[in-house]
């Protein structure tokens, strides 16, 4: 069964603080096997003109991803996450996170589409700061595969 088209534009409450720290960053950066001196040393970000260490670009899907689950969860939407697979990330930074940001999420469903019995829903993250500035824009793509016909 397709997707109630009207939950287009449906933006969702933000998601608590997540404080990102040094730690988190560097075993980000070890897991991804991206040891960039900016993702670890304090004075190799420095000397690049951060105030801290940065993350890796796509440290922040584990905090995106998270605040999408309330979209995925949300039983009016009627999504079976059990069909669900992951269908493209893209990110767009105005700058990056670094240790020491309080960041926030606020997911809002871009588009409903359903194709050969998929469900396709794509959903925008804003991350902000503790001061309201955005930082990120996560756009994430999921897959409800359609149920097999007995």
């Amino acid at each position: 069964m397709a997707l109630d088209q009207s939950f287009v534009g449906r933006t969702y409450p933000p998601t608590p603080a997540y404080e990102v720290g040094r730690e988190k960053i560097r075993e980000f950066a070890e897991a991804v096997g991206d040891l960039h001196p900016a993702y670890v040393d304090v004075e190799a970000a420095r000397a690049l003109g951060h105030p801290d260490v940065i993350a890796p670009p796509t440290f922040v899907f584990s905090i995106t991803y998270r605040a999408a689950g309330e979209v995925v969860q949300d039983p009016q939407l009627g999504l079976d996450y059990s069909r669900v697979v992951h269908g493209d990330q893209k990110f767009s930074y105005v700058r990056p996170v670094r240790a020491g940001d309080r960041l926030t999420v606020t997911s809002t469903i871009e588009t409903i589409k359903s194709m050969a019995g998929n469900d396709i829903v794509d959903i925008r993250g804003e991350v902000h700061d503790e001061a309201g500035e955005l930082v990120v824009t996560a756009l994430t793509k999921l897959v409800a595969r359609a149920a097999e016909e007995a």
